[in-house]
């Protein structure tokens, strides 16, 4: 049975809209790091406490990044042992999110296990999908037991990038961590575009010669002309830097944003 969020749009039908770009995210961990709860505090703003650790399950919203409208599919794993039977998630992905707790050194090292399978994925795909490291219950702060320090590190050694948070309390960090999820995929894409060298022609006037130029007749040797040609070079011109990724906005997405569509979380109390 789902649920819809939102208010109701008053009087008449909706106006057909286009089809929102997709990005799909999987926030992969150990158990009890929080995975269900960033998810939930991303979905609703609310915060959860209790909840089944088994669920896995595939949750969307419609999101306003920097202007531009998505279409964010979330899935919340629920791996029993580590990073197992990956694939369904491997190949579904358009970025991951590895999460911690950074009041569980366990859920840290785990975190390892989950790099280094995404790292292998990737080097044996022609696409490259982010990866964000992300340090869970900073609310948790006086029962730390990873430093964020080691966090940089081990983002760094695998090139991801790295935040901490709270699902408890701070509703806008959790956002931006998604947000900047779907900007590295944008910006993924971006690099990934193909760049073709370009050709111009460059003409050299001709010298202003009227009449072709004789030769005189020697030893009784027909005469011949020579006529002056233009000459055409080709240049290559070396690749260009690639533009970067233009917004536009429209006023449609101006005067009035639409309320995010979401799912009913099955098997979640909320509070």
């Amino acid at each position: 049975m789902s649920s819809m969020f939102g208010k109701p749009r008053a009087g008449g039908e909706r106006p057909p809209q286009s089809p929102l770009a997709e990005c799909n995210v999987a926030i992969l961990g150990c158990r009890g790091a929080g995975k269900s709860a960033l998810t939930v505090k991303f979905l609703t703003k609310r915060f959860i406490s209790e909840y089944d650790p088994n669920l896995e399950d595939t949750y969307t919203s419609g999101e306003l990044v920097d202007q531009q409208p998505v279409l964010l599919k979330v899935m919340d794993t629920a791996d029993q042992d580590g990073p197992r039977n990956c694939e369904r998630y491997l190949c579904w992905a358009s970025a991951f999110l590895v999460v911690y707790s950074i009041n569980d050194r366990k859920s840290f090292e785990g975190c390892q296990s989950y790099l280094e399978v995404l790292a292998l994925h990737a080097r044996g795909c022609q696409r490259r999908c982010p990866v964000l490291l992300l340090g869970n219950k900073l609310d948790m702060e006086q029962y730390r037991q990873v430093p964020a320090a080691e966090g940089m590190s081990l983002a760094s050694r695998f090139g991801c990038l790295f935040y901490e948070v709270s699902a408890c309390q701070d509703f806008a960090g959790v956002q931006h961590v998604f947000h900047e999820a779907v900007r590295e995929v944008w910006r993924q894409a971006e690099r990934s575009l193909p760049v073709q060298p370009l050709f111009i022609t460059e003409e050299r006037p001709c010298p202003p010669v009227a009449m072709p130029v004789a030769l005189p007749t020697r030893h009784g040797l027909a005469s011949c002309t020579f006529n002056t040609l233009s000459t055409v070079n080709y240049k290559e011109i070396p690749s260009v830097a690639q533009a970067k990724l233009v917004t536009v906005k429209s006023s449609r997405a101006q005067s009035k944003r639409k309320a995010p569509t979401l799912t009913l979380l099955k098997g979640f109390k909320i509070f």
